[in-house]
């Protein structure tokens, strides 16, 4: 599979909240180098962090701005929106509506993703939820 089918399918998984996927799409020993520090196998990432945010967003939807493969690197630029349905970061749901971008830079070894630098707008989207105020 190409590399960027590979990435935009896992997309479309997350999209539809198929976790079945995983194992077909990412190494078991994925690593991804979170804000927090580095997370190790799919239990983890994507399925904990995808869980998360479709338990909190149960609508939640990424649209492909951007997608740009160069060797075994795939970079992708996406917006997503979703209803604030359920708990998220101990925030109550609040039923907004929120919108937030990211990054997500992919390396892919075998045909699987092995690698994920992930960039989360996770500021804008606690500012949307009004966990945290906005600046004046």
């Amino acid at each position: 599979m190409d590399n960027k089918v590979l990435v935009r399918r896992w997309i479309e998984a997350v999209n539809e909240g198929d976790l079945d996927i995983v194992d077909a799409l990412f190494d078991p020993s994925v690593v991804a180098h979170e804000r927090g520090g580095d997370v190790h196998g799919t239990d983890v990432f994507p399925r904990k962090v995808v869980i998360a945010f479709r338990n909190a967003f149960p609508d939640l939807r990424l649209n492909v701005e951007d997608l740009v493969a160069e060797g075994d690197r795939v970079a992708v630029r996406w917006t997503a929106s979703g209803t604030h349905d359920g708990a998220f970061m101990g925030i109550a749901p609040t039923g907004t509506q929120v919108t937030f971008s990211g990054t997500y830079i992919y390396r892919i070894a075998g045909g699987r993703i092995a690698e994920v630098w992930p960039s989360r707008d996770e500021l804008g989207l606690l500012q949307q939820l009004g966990a945290i105020p906005r600046p004046e």
